[in-house]
């Protein structure tokens, strides 16, 4: 329930914010949501916390889709 729940609201954050951003900013928000789903998922799956995946696969998503573009 709470990995469905934080990427429900990545998936929000990244649709609400995506049509005022540039290319790059867009980039980094696609590569945070993918990286925070994938983050949750692990974490759950590994026994870790899926908050604490979601946060780290985020973060180094974000910054990922930004530097790549």
């Amino acid at each position: 329930m709470v990995k469905t729940a934080a990427l429900a609201l990545a998936l929000a954050a990244t649709v609400a914010t995506g049509g005022c951003a540039t290319r790059r900013e867009t980039a980094a928000l696609k590569g945070g949501t993918i990286g925070a789903g994938g983050g949750a998922v692990l974490g759950a799956v590994a026994g870790f916390n899926p908050l604490v995946g979601a946060a780290v696969g985020g973060a180094g998503g974000a910054v990922i889709g930004a530097a790549t573009h």
